[in-house]
């Protein structure tokens, strides 16, 4: 019930205006996202750098109003490109595909995919792409298949709890893509994906096989493996090890600001191990879903409201 209470209020107009101006939510979203600034976020990524982590900057944004919004995003990221490559930091970015215009369609959305490309590739970095809500995954397939054709440096986010993701994950291995799995943070329906958390870790368990099968690995696939759950890690590595892949053939990920005692143990081990750093001035709808994947991060709020 909470889950589905923080997401709805992540789409509140009214609680975003309210939250935005909240002193103890500020703080606690501090927690989770790297600033307002990019000069406050990369220096989070030179602190992880420095630690052996490396990174994917998003700049927050979602669902633009128009052609001009996305085309305006388009330019902020490949601004982020060109600062990372003068920075001299290691991190991708990560972008949500309606941040660039897919609401406006597939061939408009592409169009402006393939300018923050063509910077990447003269950089030599790569774009992470985001899936949103079920209504957008198709699309974001289809636009990420596209893309695929003419660039390599690009990988994309699939969710654990939707019933359709190993097909479409079985559709990118073949293609010696990479890909990013993580749980889901959005509410979906229940003929749609699964919504309890023994069957979401499941199918993250077999999805992770999927991506470190010995066919994967011949096809050249990369896998990236979102979670902060101690079991599904350690199930990992004992595939990793059982199967023979060495730790520079795939990568855990996880969110700034969580699990930070492994996220220092994977780094110490060796493994290569991303941290998503979000920042920027629209983080209300970031911040409520982190609040709803976990509800007790609103402790901290409650403490910073007392002053304890």
């Amino acid at each position: 019930m909470l889950r589905r209470f923080f997401i709805a209020l992540s789409q509140s107009e009214t609680m975003r205006r309210f939250v935005i101006q909240f002193g103890p939510a500020r703080s606690t979203a501090r927690r989770f996202i790297a600033g307002e600034t990019l000069d406050e976020a990369i220096a989070v990524v030179r602190d992880l750098n420095s630690r052996g982590i490396l990174a994917t900057l998003d700049h927050l944004g979602e669902n633009v109003a128009s052609r001009e919004d996305a085309r305006r995003a388009a330019r902020e990221y490949q601004e982020l490109l060109q600062r990372i490559a003068d920075e001299g930091v290691q991190s991708t970015i990560s972008i949500k595909l309606t941040h660039v215009g897919l609401d406006f369609g597939e061939d408009f959305c592409c169009d402006v995919m393939q300018e923050i490309f063509q910077t990447a590739k003269s950089v030599g970095n790569t774009v992470e792409i985001d899936i949103e809500g079920s209504e957008y995954t198709q699309d974001s397939l289809n636009v990420f298949h596209s893309l695929l054709g003419e660039y390599q440096n690009v990988r994309l986010a699939l969710k654990a709890y939707l019933f359709r993701t190993e097909e479409d994950l079985r559709g990118l291995i073949e293609r010696g893509s990479s890909v990013r799995l993580c749980k889901g943070a959005y509410e979906e329906p229940p003929s749609i994906a699964w919504k309890e958390k023994a069957e979401v870790d499941a199918s993250f368990a077999r999805l992770m096989d999927l991506m470190m099968s010995e066919r994967a690995i011949q096809k050249g696939f990369y896998p990236a493996l979102a979670t902060h759950d101690h079991a599904l890690i350690l199930r990992a590595e004992r595939e990793a090890t059982r199967r023979s892949i060495g730790k520079d053939r795939f990568e855990f990920q996880m969110l700034h600001g969580v699990r930070r005692d492994w996220q220092q143990r994977l780094a110490a081990d060796g493994y290569r191990l991303r941290i998503y750093v979000p920042y920027g001035t629209q983080w209300y709808p970031y911040f409520m879903r982190r609040l709803a994947e976990r509800p007790a991060n609103l402790l901290f709020m409650a403490r910073a409201y007392v002053g304890k």
